[in-house]
């Protein structure tokens, strides 16, 4: 393997073909954290902010791609998908949609427990866009064991 950045935004794309027209890229990428972007332009409504579907869609390959990565770091062999995820829009995004989320080690230590224990595991995330935040995602995310 190489870059764990490029590596998990390859992944994305690969697996998300819309990212690529959206533009979507990780910026950042640590052991349990995250920032990606997406410029605005193939992202723009048509008052010239941020496309509110577009905000919604990075904001989740945020949270899907920081729960992968973790999913890779620990060897949990497993399909992970969006069990729930709810956002709230707070004002405009006026430049780039950009998007963090963070997840503190006991969350990342219990999805795993249960993963191992159970076959299965949740990870409840918040994911930021904009510095304000102009946008908050709560989602939920699922990991079933491979059989």
């Amino acid at each position: 393997m190489g870059d764990p950045r490029t590596d998990l935004q390859n992944k994305i794309r690969g697996a998300i073909p819309i990212s690529e027209a959206m533009q979507f890229s990780i910026e950042e990428l640590g052991p349990l954290s995250i920032m990606v972007r997406a410029p605005l332009a193939p992202n723009v409504n048509i008052h010239g902010t941020g496309f509110a579907g577009s905000i919604y869609s990075i904001a989740v390959l945020a949270g899907w791609g920081l729960s992968m990565h973790i999913m890779d770091q620990l060897d949990m062999n497993g399909e992970l998908v969006v069990s729930r995820a709810e956002i709230k829009y707070r004002a405009p995004v006026t430049g780039s949609i950009e998007c963090r989320a963070v997840v503190g080690d006991a969350e990342s230590r219990e999805f795993q427990d249960n993963f191992n224990d159970t076959g299965k595991g949740r990870l409840s995330l918040t994911i930021e866009v904009g510095d304000a935040p102009q946008a908050v995602l709560s989602g939920t995310f699922y990991a079933v064991a491979k059989s």
